[in-house]
C-alpha cells in the first residue's frame, strides 16, 4: 500500500493520496491540502486516481477538490448521504459539469475495491452527522475473514464483529476528524451532533480495530490504535485509567466543570466539559476560563 500526504499550512488539514502499488488504482481521501505535489507524485508513480473519498464537508477538508478535478476530470467524488447536501451547501461549485466525475455517497457497509485494496466506510459521528473514517487494507484477506467474529482486544466485552465486518490483518484507517493523535475532535463545528456520538464513534468503533492499525488523522500526524489506546487522555480517562477532573470553569460563556484539558492537534488545546444539568461537551481549550 502507496499512503502519501500533504498537509494545509494554515489548516494543518491532511490530504491523502493511496494506491496499491505502483502503476495500480488510486484515490484521495479528502482534499484539503494543497495537492500539486501529490498530482505529481500520482505521476510519477504512474498512479491512476479514480474516487476523492471524502470524511465529512468541511472548508478545510475539501476546499481543493476542485485543483484535483482539473487534473483528472473524471473522479468520483464520494461522501456519506448525511453529508451531501451540506457539501453542496458550503461549496456548490464541488457540482460537478456535465458528462464529468460525479459527486455521489457513499455509507457504511459498503465497500470499495481499489485493485487489491478494499476500503471500508465506518459511521463515525460526533464531529459531524456524516463522518466517515476509512479502513483500508488488503481485500482478499479482509473478505476471507469478514464473516468471522473475532475476540476483541480493546474492550474485553467478549466475541465481537470487528468494524465494518474488517477481520484483521494490516490496515490502515483514515480517522478524518473524530480522532487524532493524543486527541479527539470536538462537538460544536457546523453539523455537530454529541458528546456521546463521538466517544461511542472512538471507543466502539475506531478503538475496536487491531492495536497495529496506523490512525490517518484529519489534522497533523499519525498515530496507531494501540498509541491513542494506552496515551490519548481522554481515551484514558473513558477506560477508567485516569480520573476525571472537578474544577470550576467557564465554557462558551456558560459556568460548567472542567473535566479534561489537554493538548490539540494544532499546538492548542482540547477541553471536555460538564454542563450544570449534567451533560458533556468537547470544546476549544480557547473557549474555556478556569477557575469559579
Amino acid at each position: 500500500m502507496i499512503v502519501e500526504h500533504a498537509s494545509h499550512p494554515q489548516f494543518v488539514s491532511n490530504t491523502y493520496l493511496v494506491g496499491d502499488g505502483e502503476g495500480g488504482p488510486a484515490f484521495f481521501v479528502d482534499a484539503g491540502g494543497p495537492v500539486h505535489g501529490l498530482i505529481e507524485k500520482a505521476g510519477a508513480l504512474g498512479l491512476r486516481p479514480t474516487h476523492v473519498l471524502l470524511t465529512h464537508h468541511h472548508h478545510d477538508h475539501v476546499c481543493e477538490v476542485g485543483v484535483l478535478r482539473e487534473r483528472w476530470p473524471e473522479l468520483e467524488v464520494l461522501i456519506s448521504p448525511l453529508e451531501r447536501d451540506l457539501l453542496m451547501n458550503a461549496s456548490p461549485d464541488l457540482l460537478p459539469a456535465a458528462g464529468k466525475g460525479g459527486s455521489g455517497t457513499v455509507d457504511a457497509g459498503q465497500t470499495l475495491s481499489f485493485g487489491a485494496l478494499e476500503v471500508r466506510p465506518l459511521h463515525t459521528p460526533g464531529h459531524t452527522s456524516g463522518m466517515l473514517s476509512f479502513l483500508v487494507g488488503p481485500g482478499s484477506e479482509a473478505s476471507a475473514r469478514s464473516a468471522a467474529p473475532e475476540r476483541s482486544s480493546r474492550t474485553g466485552r467478549g466475541e465481537t464483529a470487528r468494524p465494518g465486518g474488517y477481520g484483521g490483518g494490516p490496515a490502515v484507517v483514515f480517522t478524518g476528524d473524530t480522532l487524532f493523535r493524543n486527541s479527539v475532535g470536538g462537538v460544536r463545528a457546523p453539523g455537530h451532533t454529541s458528546y456521546t456520538d463521538l466517544r461511542d464513534s472512538i471507543m466502539g468503533t475506531l478503538m475496536e480495530l487491531p492495536a497495529e492499525t496506523i490512525i490517518y488523522p484529519g489534522h497533523a500526524a499519525a498515530s496507531t490504535v494501540g498509541e491513542e489506546w494506552e496515551s490519548n487522555r481522554f481515551i484514558r480517562v473513558w477506560r477508567g485509567l485516569d480520573p476525571e477532573g472537578s474544577e470550576p470553569c467557564t465554557a462558551l460563556g456558560e459556568p460548567a466543570t472542567l473535566v479534561l484539558l489537554a493538548e490539540d492537534y494544532d499546538g492548542g488545546t482540547k477541553a471536555w466539559v460538564r454542563w450544570s444539568d449534567g451533560s458533556d461537551d468537547i470544546v476549544p481549550g480557547s473557549r474555556v476560563q478556569r477557575g469559579g
